[in-house]
């Protein structure tokens, strides 16, 4: 009887099925002799499982987005990606115009402008100092990483040549002061030195800080304005509020939205804030007084939501915080188009040292291709 139970369950179930024709794609063994670039390896891994395939879809996505001339990319980053030496991956997605926007954190700008001042980050191996001795001897550890204590003394000592070139009183944001330090940066580094704010000042790309009193950066404008009281001068007014509507102005006059973020964290989540944002002011502001007209016009400039998404990022959706946050979830915010309506989105949880420069590289050798069969 049981025998029979099995046999009658499994024509119940259709067990002769294909596959393919319930729409399932089949997966292909990585030879590794074939790719012969890192386009073809993504596109190899694409066809495999866990990490190795999620790489091979950002490299997907990213080429669409990219290569969308519609599309106004964000990228947002945030971890110890300078010390890491990842800043020239940043540099490249500024050049090449994959990105027209930068949110970051402080502290990986202060970094970047020891690197891109000149200034040397050092390898640690543990065991080899006690934390005690690194600290008394100058040298503040990042993990594996070294910041000499006299690089942040002598990017003080830059910063002040910038800002004093800045009215006393006046009022600025981040985004501006990170203009004037590309402008500075241009200024002082040969044509073949490259930095973040150096790239940024040269393509017009707006560079922006939401948490920018949380690092270095802004403990030396405070400083500043310290001295600049003692001395019985204005101190300048930082004013972040204008950082947030500097961008939302940005987001208006696009036709679409893409984000790119390595980590997560403020960048992450003040650059997505910005479509709900928007739909608060049509809520609150604009509409309050008909409802109705929310649904009236398709093509409200307030109803932006970002169709294009990449992360990369290996802190697990579980732990509730904002970085490991899936696009999905984001989806009930507000902030990104659901796939059903042709959102595009891929999720990469990795290591960004890891991740990144594999995606990437496979990315630019893609659009390089695209540049030859013109």
């Amino acid at each position: 009887m049981e025998h029979h139970h099995i046999a009658d369950n499994r024509q119940q179930r259709k067990l002769a099925r294909t596959g393919e024709e319930d729409g399932f794609e089949p997966l292909t063994s990585l030879d590794i002799n074939s790719p012969t670039d890192f386009d073809e390896l993504a596109q190899s891994m694409k066809n495999t499982s866990f990490g190795g395939r999620t790489l091979g879809e950002a490299v997907d996505v990213l080429y669409e987005m990219f290569t969308d001339p519609e599309v106004f990319v964000v990228g947002t980053f945030s971890g110890a990606m300078t010390p890491a030496k990842m800043g020239l991956l940043i540099c490249e997605m500024i050049d090449r115009g994959m990105i027209n926007a930068v949110v970051s954190t402080g502290a990986l700008m202060t970094h970047g402008m020891v690197e891109g001042f000149g200034m040397n980050h050092f390898k640690y191996k543990f065991g080899q100092m006690n934390d005690r001795d690194l600290y008394q001897k100058g040298y503040d550890r990042i993990y594996d990483t070294l910041e000499l204590e006299k690089n942040l003394d002598d990017l003080e000592e830059l910063l002040d040549k910038v800002l004093k070139r800045v009215e006393p009183g006046a009022v600025i944001n981040s985004r501006i002061l990170n203009e004037k330090v590309g402008e500075y940066l241009n200024e002082i580094l040969k044509p073949d030195q490259r930095a973040i704010l150096k790239s940024a000042f040269l393509r017009k790309v707006p560079v922006y800080i939401p948490a920018f009193s949380d690092s270095e950066y802004g403990l030396d404008v405070a400083l500043y304005n310290r001295k600049m009281s003692l001395e019985g001068k204005k101190p300048l007014v930082f004013s972040s509020l204008s950082d947030l509507e500097d961008i939302t102005d940005l987001y208006l006059k696009q036709k679409k939205l893409g984000i790119f973020t390595i980590g997560g964290g403020v960048p992450r989540n003040w650059a997505q804030q910005i479509p709900p944002y928007l739909d608060l002011i049509r809520w609150r502001i604009r509409d309050k007084s008909n409802p109705d007209s929310y649904k009236s016009d398709p093509e409200d400039p307030y109803k932006k939501r970002f169709r294009y998404g990449v992360r990369i990022c290996p802190e697990p959706v579980h732990w509730g915080g904002l970085s490991g946050c899936t696009y999905s979830e984001g989806v009930t915010w507000g902030k990104f188009v659901p796939s059903a309506e042709g959102g595009k989105f891929a999720e990469v949880l990795s290591d960004a040292t890891i991740a990144w420069p594999i995606i990437l590289k496979a990315v630019i050798q893609r659009m390089d291709k695209d540049k030859k069969n013109e």
